[in-house]
């Protein structure tokens, strides 16, 4: 097989291939109809951030099986068209971690003792002792924001040094915090108590700015580390805060633009530490991922399973058809209930009922926990969501039972912290029509998908006329409406399709009256006109 590397990486890495058996040619630096040209005849495309694999990358490789990311960061890859092309797309997003780990350690140390600036006063011929009086890191309390990989090794780490820990990250288990000797705690009360905070959290919509003037003042007078994703923590913020002395330091490895402007407000604070994004510029880090995507190259060359595709089914092929529909309509169930719960999920339980259950479900479980996870781990998919649960000590239940009520088959996600949980059951309606038929104890007929509020309200006159006329004042069209009721004057569930999101207003309004006892907006993200 032909191996096209167009992104330099580790010799390790291409004598693994070469090892193999494989034919690796290197193209450095081409692009446009170069790069079409090279990959014309290629069996596998290894890259790094350098290369932009587009649609026509697929249209012109008709031989293409794999392309391979020597890293995490796959933003330079169309994973869809790869995917309408068959085409397997893998990283390596293990083999940095100990190095973004091992530089957080070292930036953390870095701001606290003010290691950069004593250096270059002393070289520019000063002694200045006096000027730098340091923090210890011993008996000190570190926060960290996102406890998944990199989190969890900082953690330990930074823990052996005798600090206090706590940590903010509602999809870790409170068993795995425990092994870690980490407290969970509420985000606010994460800054409030830390007196080092580091951030590993992913840069999604839900995480971009979310460390800003006000969650800054919140850690007053400790230090901030962001080796992490650049657009998580507002630069100038942090730079004003450093500066007005809210905090005592920062160190920072990752900008929201890249390279960094020159005019950037982090780069003129004498108090703030940078680097240019070296978390995983190591030797030892660089042989790692590319002997990992070399690895994961031979064995989709040799039609085994590989560790860390992003996009490749691990079901057998016959029976796919039959499995396919339900999916997505584990993902979807697995989305609602998560965005329904309120507390820090520690376990998932899925289940099949009827005609479903008789069939390899392994895939259609893991896609429902790709809807779990989906609003927090940066590239999560069914492929790498029963890992990540793993790495979260969630508790991962799978239950199934030919026997079920109403329906020719059904699956059901629960998610829960042991105490609460919420349960969402779906099915198919002539064949692959999903429908949303049960929120708790509630039976509804929801089509799921866009913009979802769910409304639970005792069972009384006006309440959904209420409901319609806020939407309404506030110019959201009501697609579909879904009301089912436990007992008449009880308790009621209204599930509503929307053609747009409630405005924080409307909902307030909502939630303000008597009659109502909780409302909650759920995005899907799937409109047909998406």
């Amino acid at each position: 097989m032909k191996v096209l590397v167009t992104d330099p990486i580790a010799d390790a890495g291409l004598d693994r291939l070469r090892a193999a058996g494989h034919q690796v040619e290197t193209a450095y630096d081409v692009e446009g109809d170069a790069l079409l040209d090279a990959v014309a005849d290629a069996n596998a495309l290894i890259v790094r951030s350098g290369t932009d694999v587009t649609e026509a990358v697929f249209e012109a490789a008709p031989d293409l099986v794999i392309v391979g990311r020597a890293g995490i960061g796959v933003d330079n890859i169309d994973i869809d068209a790869a995917t309408d092309h068959g085409v397997i797309v893998a990283n390596a997003p293990e083999g940095n971690v100990r190095a973004a780990a091992e530089h957080t350690v070292a930036m953390t140390f870095a701001t606290a003792r003010s290691i950069p600036q004593a250096h270059a006063r002393l070289r520019a011929g000063e002694w200045a002792k006096g000027d730098y009086l340091g923090t210890e890191v011993n008996a000190k309390t570190l926060g960290v924001v996102g406890l998944g990989r990199v989190g969890q090794e900082v953690a330990k780490r930074l823990g052996s040094l005798g600090m206090d820990l706590v940590a903010y990250d509602p999809y870790i288990g409170e068993e795995r915090a425990d092994q870690l000797g980490a407290e969970l705690v509420e985000f606010e009360a994460c800054l409030e108590r830390a007196d080092f905070l580091t951030v590993h959290t992913p840069l999604t919509p839900e995480t971009e700015g979310m460390i800003a003037e006000d969650e800054l003042a919140l850690l007053e007078g400790g230090y901030l580390v962001n080796c992490a994703r650049g657009g998580v923590v507002d630069e100038t913020a942090l730079a004003a805060a450093v500066e007005d002395g809210t905090l005592a330091g920062a160190a920072v490895d990752v900008f929201a633009d890249e390279p960094v402007d020159p005019d950037n407000p982090l780069l003129s604070v004498d108090d703030i530490v940078v680097t240019p994004h070296l978390g995983a510029s190591t030797e030892a880090a660089q042989e790692h991922v590319a002997t990992s995507i070399a690895d994961q190259v031979v064995a989709a060359f040799d039609d085994e399973p590989v560790a860390n595709a992003l996009n490749a089914p691990s079901i057998d092929e016959s029976a796919f058809p039959r499995v396919q529909p339900y999916i997505d309509l584990a993902e979807t169930a697995g989305k609602v209930a998560a965005q329904m719960f309120e507390g820090r999920i520690s376990e998932v339980r899925v289940r099949y009922e009827g005609d479903i259950a008789e069939e390899d479900v392994e895939f259609v479980t893991a896609s429902a926990l790709k809807g779990v996870f989906e609003p927090l781990e940066w590239q999560v998919n069914a492929v790498n969501a029963p890992k990540i649960a793993e790495e979260r000590g969630i508790e991962v239940t799978e239950e199934k039972t030919r026997q079920s009520e109403n329906f020719q088959s059904l699956v059901t996600v629960t998610v829960g912290d042991g105490t609460d949980s919420v349960r969402v059951c779906g099915t198919l309606f002539t064949g692959d029509d999903p429908r949303i038929v049960r929120i708790d104890g509630y039976r509804v007929d929801a089509v799921p998908h866009g913009q979802m509020l769910v409304v639970r309200n005792y069972d009384r006159p006006g309440v959904l006329g209420l409901i319609g006329t806020v939407l309404g004042d506030n110019g959201v069209n009501i697609a579909g409406m879904f009301n089912g009721r436990e007992t008449l004057g009880g308790e009621a569930m209204t599930v509503y399709n929307l053609d747009s999101p409630v405005p924080e207003d409307a909902a307030a309004t909502i939630r303000a009256d008597e009659r109502i006892i909780d409302v909650k907006q759920i995005t899907l993200g799937n409109d047909d006109d998406e």
